[in-house]
């Protein structure tokens, strides 16, 4: 059995253990940034690194969403073209600090890959240690005769009728029965006040869903460059959850516009102790609900 990981490493770290890992750079922006992450990837990144693109290792028969996760051959078949094999140990990064890096980690996990980790503070904090850095395409790895396998783990990724199913019971009980649903989404978006990304999708939020917008659970690893993001202490981390109503000692859906800033919840849990049997993924999140013209969707504001 393999040895188990931190679910976060620092830039020194990765700098003195790089010969023994893999590194992906999983950097993604919303269409509107105009910010293309692989051209980004291709002038910069970490050493050895592999560029993991979520729109491009995704389940492409949902047109309508997002980066889904991925059917398990094909996601088996891209850790192949990565070289990376099931026991590997891989750090995952992006240039936000914490946010994309994070869906990857999820991924990994819901794949049955356990030994993952996020690079805390992302590139930038590489960039600041003044560690080396590479520039163009990675050589293409050699082929292996022994394939990777993946094993998804079901428990970790929800659909829209587990979250339907669970919104009855939470609904009929109260709140009381059912997993929590945390919602990463600002909280505009959440009652509705502000517009969604997505042209012509409704914002507002799920029954009995609790907001806690992905922001609260980061805080910025360099002052004089606020908009980069690692994650707070597991106590920070514990006590945003709670003073809005969490309970850490029940089960947890997270979500958030397509699944991405929902993994973000899913490292910050994980990383305060709460156990991965009690964590889930809404994978297709909020845009596939809204989608669908059955849904029943509060509004606040």
């Amino acid at each position: 059995m393999s040895s188990p990981v931190n679910k976060l490493v620092s830039a020194p770290w990765l700098r003195d253990n790089l010969k023994s890992v893999k590194v992906l750079d999983c950097s993604w922006y919303l269409p509107f940034l105009n910010r293309n992450a692989k051209e980004e990837f291709v002038k910069s990144h970490i050493p050895g690194a592999r560029f993991f693109g979520i729109d491009e290792i995704k389940d492409f028969s949902k047109a309508d969403l997002p980066h889904m996760l991925p059917l398990a051959e094909f996601f088996g078949a891209s850790m192949d073209k990565f070289g990376i094999g099931n026991d590997d140990h891989v750090v995952v990064y992006d240039t936000a600090g914490v946010g994309p890096a994070c869906r990857v980690f999820w991924t990994l996990h819901a794949m049955g890959h356990g030994r993952v980790s996020v690079l805390d503070g992302g590139f930038p904090s590489w960039v600041a240690g003044r560690y080396k850095t590479e520039t163009g395409e990675p050589q293409a790895e050699t082929p292996s005769s022994k394939r990777y396998i993946a094993q998804p783990v079901g428990q970790l990724v929800c659909d829209y009728a587990d979250v339907v199913g669970n919104i009855e019971k939470l609904k009929v009980s109260g709140g009381a029965q059912g997993r929590q649903i945390v919602d990463a989404r600002p909280n505009g978006r959440f009652t509705g006040k502000d517009p969604e990304f997505r042209p012509g999708l409704s914002s507002g939020h799920m029954p009995h869903a609790i907001s806690v917008p992905f922001t609260e659970v980061t805080e910025a690893s360099d002052p004089a460059n606020p908009q980069v993001q690692k994650l707070k202490t597991p106590d920070g981390i514990r006590r945003v959850f709670e003073s809005r109503g969490v309970d850490l000692d029940r089960p947890i859906i997270a979500s958030c516009g397509s699944g991405v800033t929902a993994s973000v919840l899913y490292v910050a849990l994980l990383n305060a102790g709460v156990s991965p049997r009690n964590l889930a993924v809404y994978d297709g999140s909020w845009t596939e609900y809204a989608l669908n013209p059955y849904s029943e969707i509060i509004k606040d504001a």
